[in-house]
């Protein structure tokens, strides 16, 4: 399912971060009291090491004023899982570019789902993946991103 993440030799951890089990149980934890995955009921239903999928089931007060799921909301659950993906690899780790394409609209009734596959995961950036579909497979939207791992030292 997951594609081995290429990763540079020497790849630094930050203070604290332990093996990638670790890391990603810390992070599943961390994912249960979330505010902004609360607020947007977004939640986390997958993660491995440089891999993570989310879901989000979508409301009416998700529209915008022409009746459309507004786009940031397409965005913040590419960008949740964007968050988790990487941040299993390297944590902590920023976004410092997210880009995205939206190809389809998403319905009001829609389940999203999203997924990060971290492509390189190096000393000074990781590169990531991300896909938005809806509950029948239906591509929402493309993303990708870069993160710069924090490290402290």
């Amino acid at each position: 399912m997951n594609e081995k993440i290429s990763m540079d030799k020497g790849n630094p951890k930050a203070a604290g971060q332990d093996s990638a089990k670790d890391s990603t149980v810390a992070l599943q934890a961390k994912a249960k009291t979330e505010p902004i995955a609360a607020f947007l009921d977004m939640r986390l239903v997958e993660l491995s090491e440089g891999y993570a999928k989310v879901a989000m089931k979508l409301r009416p007060e998700y529209t915008n004023f022409i009746g459309f799921v507004f786009g940031g909301i397409v965005m913040s659950i590419a960008d949740y899982a964007f968050a988790y993906g990487t941040n299993s690899v390297i944590t902590p780790n920023v976004a410092s570019q997210f880009n995205i394409h939206f190809v389809a609209g998403a319905d009001v009734n829609d389940e999203l789902i999203a997924e990060c596959r971290v492509v390189k995961a190096g000393k000074r950036v990781c590169i990531s993946e991300m896909t938005v579909t809806n509950q029948n497979g239906k591509l929402i939207a493309n993303a990708t991103g870069t993160t710069i791992p924090i490290i402290s030292g």
